[in-house]
């Protein structure tokens, strides 16, 4: 089974990190693997490519021929591709050298059309001590919660979607449903809107019966940069995420099941846990954590409030 990795990029200003996370592709354990790199209408980045690895016959190279944006980045390259499976990471992520053969994995033992795994933190500027791990999601990281129904991130099973960074499809699956919608957002104008993995799952559900199987061992870490790490940077994040879990209620009705069953969870799982742990074993980091749950999850219900003003 070939597997093609796609991993867009558009500018040389973090080429360095791009280099890591296609470098933690030719170290994957796996031996099948084919590298997509798709310059996002930079013609200065794809000349670098072409510099860096032309001498590799497990990569492709492709210029889009204008900036169309990380989702249409990903068609493309899919496009291209040769594998039988299409999988996608971020440049400002670095895979495992076990996660291609983590993912092929499933697809060999299982009837699945769509595996992703766990993403991890690689705290650059340091791991902020009042994030909690529940709400991990908002720097790109698997959260304290995530996993099949009545589980959580460590137990393996069908999930509606993995994040962006970590997800793969049988190829002609993937083309078959045209790929990701390029316009989620410039559908209604709204750049603010996100969920281009949720929408294109929904719609792998819907028309195939089939959702995609989340494997925590195979796993991909994501940088998280100091801007990031800032408070307003993440309640700025978690408003507009509530505002785009409305959108895609909308858009995509019934695609938001999951993060109402992680609201119960939070509600009536962690946070009394949080408490009792609290009272029995008094920290002021972890009191500081328990007020950020709820500031979060406030922010979070503040963006979900506006996206019906915006969506109805």
């Amino acid at each position: 089974m070939r597997v093609s990795v796609v991993l867009c990029t558009h500018t040389l200003d973090r080429y360095h990190d791009f280099s890591e996370a296609a470098r933690s592709i030719f170290d994957q354990t796996y031996d099948d693997v084919e590298l997509v790199l798709v310059s996002d209408g930079n013609e200065a980045v794809f000349e670098r490519f072409e510099e860096d690895f032309s001498d590799r016959d497990d990569v492709v190279c492709h210029c889009n021929d204008e900036n169309v944006g990380l989702l249409e980045s990903r068609n493309n390259g899919a496009e291209v591709a040769t594998g039988d499976v299409v999988a996608f990471v971020d440049d400002d992520a670095i895979a495992d050298e076990r996660w291609v053969e983590e993912l092929v994995d499933v697809y060999e033992k299982r009837d699945v059309r769509a595996v992703g795994g766990r993403m991890t933190p690689a705290w650059v500027a340091g791991k902020p001590a009042f994030l909690p791990e529940e709400f991990y999601w908002l720097v790109g990281v698997t959260q304290r919660g995530f996993g099949p129904a009545g589980g959580d991130e460590d137990m393996p099973g069908e999930v509606r979607n993995t994040f962006g960074s970590n997800i793969s499809f049988g190829r002609e699956t993937f083309l078959e449903l045209g790929g990701f919608d390029d316009d989620i957002g410039g559908r209604k104008g709204d750049a603010n809107l996100q969920g281009g993995e949720t929408e294109l799952a929904a719609r792998l559900d819907a028309e195939y019966g089939y959702r995609v199987y989340y494997n925590p061992d195979a796993k991909v870490a994501h940088k998280v940069f100091d801007y990031r790490t800032d408070p307003v940077w993440l309640l700025d994040r978690a408003f507009w995420q509530g505002y785009s879990k409305r959108g895609m209620e909308v858009l995509v009705p019934g695609s938001t099941g999951e993060e109402s069953a992680f609201l119960g969870r939070l509600l009536i799982d962690f946070i009394p846990n949080r408490v009792v742990g609290l009272i029995r074993n008094p920290s002021l980091i972890q009191a500081i954590q328990l007020v950020m749950l709820f500031v979060f999850t406030t922010a979070v219900g503040l963006g979900y409030l506006y996206g019906i003003y915006r969506w109805g």
